[in-house]
């Protein structure tokens, strides 16, 4: 007999190693181990949501008929790591060897590999494009830009195409997809399930390993089995996505999801099949409940940007987490850690992320994300925060969206230029700068918002490496526009404002 590996982001019953094995020998192992819970600081919810979901699971495959060796993080013979449970498991059923699907981490990758155990590894098809599909499609680019790749995705899967031409006419919507926050939301947000006794059994566990971490593990809401994961999306085709696509990029004081979908999540470990979702989205669009701007910027979500990220991952290898292009150094601010601050739209990122493990792509990548960038923030302290915070990281999909989307770390292979903004984007896209001790109307003085100030000292010291990038002229030749006084206010004024960041002072 075997043992079958499935990790607590693997919880798909097509997953190739189940495919692979025989239930009727083979045994399936599952372990809640402290090296998975703690490599970062991850949020409570997160772990509660996994543990419970794998407990789920677990008790799917059973009644299945498998057999499951499921080590819990309080059994007093738990080893605390993944290979540690497989080598202990192997000697309890003097197993042959183990068979598992390639984890999404390249750190887990290596450990199982270095296992002083017989395993094979197969690869995870749950996804549209493999290595060698996203590897041949590479292959020869100059420049390795996602909606090239998403029209690929969408020929490969017929997804909102009309014979071999997009739907409409048009690859992409997303020009559609700008507006500013609305004055009201009408959709009540993520559908919300009370937690059963599995649920709660967990929370307290949770509750009593993790309770420093940060992050508020109650109220808890989150689905935590496929059929869960399956009514919420249901709910969320019904009332969010008509109006998806127009805010999709909007933030709001009072709203923390608007339209969004909040499906990240239960994609990312296996409860719903991204296809299952994309066609889900398609069928609404054709059947007339919801425009075309909102489901294809949607399945370009999943389709798109969800593959194109782990196509960069495992092209680039295991050191991508660490590129550091721009030499960025300065520590992670407390604020992300919930510390006060005077800015209010980070204090609404980082609060909601404290409460919900979530925030949705805007936040994360035009305020915390772009914060971070201007302020010069070590990318390995930025990766790790967003890996330890949100429910739906990964290394796989969140080193991507981090070292390369929102800090400019891996020198410009996902992105053209720097994702930055002065204040200005964010008070266009949301109702936070009303609510700001900083104006954003001012670009200098005690008053200025930080993201004017920083805009321009971010551009002062990179002008070497992207006054030459086409995309970027503009800003450049404003800057030089500028007097030489002028200049030296604004350098000076954002200097002394980091030094306060750097001294712990309430910026």
């Amino acid at each position: 007999m075997r043992l079958v590996l499935v990790l607590g982001d693997q919880l798909s019953p097509n997953l190739s190693a189940l495919r692979k094995c025989d239930k009727a020998s083979d045994v399936v192992v599952m372990a809640e181990v402290g090296d998975e819970a703690s490599y970062v600081p991850h949020h409570p919810k997160k772990i509660a949501f996994l543990f419970a979901a794998m407990r789920k699971f677990a008790d799917h495959l059973r009644r299945d008929g498998w057999q499951v060796a499921y080590t819990r993080l309080d059994d007093p013979e738990n080893t605390g790591s993944i290979t540690g449970e497989l080598i202990r498991r192997a000697s309890e059923h003097k197993a042959a060897g183990v068979v598992y699907t390639e984890p999404g981490e390249w750190r887990l990758i290596a450990a199982l590999g270095d296992m002083p155990l017989k395993s094979h590894s197969l690869p995870d098809d749950r996804f549209i494009a493999s290595h060698a599909d996203f590897d041949a499609w590479a292959e020869g680019r100059k420049q390795l830009r996602m909606e090239y790749f998403y029209r690929d995705m969408r020929r490969k899967t017929g997804l909102l195409m009309d014979g071999d031409q997009p739907e409409g006419g048009k690859w992409n919507y997303d020009h559609d997809n700008r507006k500013p926050a609305p004055d009201s939301v009408d959709y009540a947000g993520p559908m919300q399930f009370t937690p059963d006794e599995t649920v709660e059994e967990v929370l307290d566990l949770v509750a009593r390993r993790f309770g420093n971490n940060f992050g508020d593990l109650r109220p808890f809401w989150f689905a935590i089995d496929t059929g869960q994961a399956r009514q919420h999306l249901a709910h969320w085709i019904k009332g969010g996505l008509p109006k998806f696509g127009d805010y999709q990029d909007a933030m709001l004081n009072d709203h923390k999801f608007l339209y969004h979908g909040i499906v990240g999540l239960y994609l990312n470990a296996g409860l719903l099949d991204p296809l299952e979702v994309c066609q889900a989205a398609e069928a609404a669009y054709r059947a007339g409940h919801a425009p075309l701007n909102a489901v294809e910027g949607f399945i370009r979500q999943i389709i798109g940007w969800r593959e194109y990220v782990r196509g960069i991952y495992f092209r680039e290898g295991p050191d991508y987490v660490s590129r550091n292009a721009l030499g960025h150094s300065r520590k992670l601010p407390a604020m992300y850690w919930g510390a006060p601050t005077k800015m209010n739209c980070i204090a609404k990122a980082v609060d909601q992320t404290k409460t919900e493990a979530y925030a949705h792509h805007i936040q994360r990548l035009m305020v915390t994300g772009n914060f971070a960038l201007l302020a010069g923030i070590d990318p390995v302290e930025v990766h790790e925060w967003y890996l330890a915070v949100y429910a739906d990281a990964y290394e796989w999909v969140e080193a991507p969206n981090v070292i390369g989307m929102s800090l400019f770390a891996d020198d410009g292979i996902i992105a053209s230029k720097p994702y930055i903004s002065s204040g200005n984007y964010i008070h266009k896209m949301s109702d936070y700068c009303g609510t700001c001790a900083y104006r954003v109307q001012d670009k200098t003085g005690a008053d200025a918002c930080p993201f004017n100030l920083l805009y321009w000292h971010f551009l002062n010291r990179h002008r070497d490496r992207f006054a030459s990038n086409p995309r970027m002229g503009n800003m450049y030749s404003v800057w030089d526009k500028m007097d030489a006084e002028r200049k030296a206010l604004i350098l000076g004024q954002a200097d002394k404002w980091l030094e306060h960041l750097e001294i712990g002072k309430n910026v």
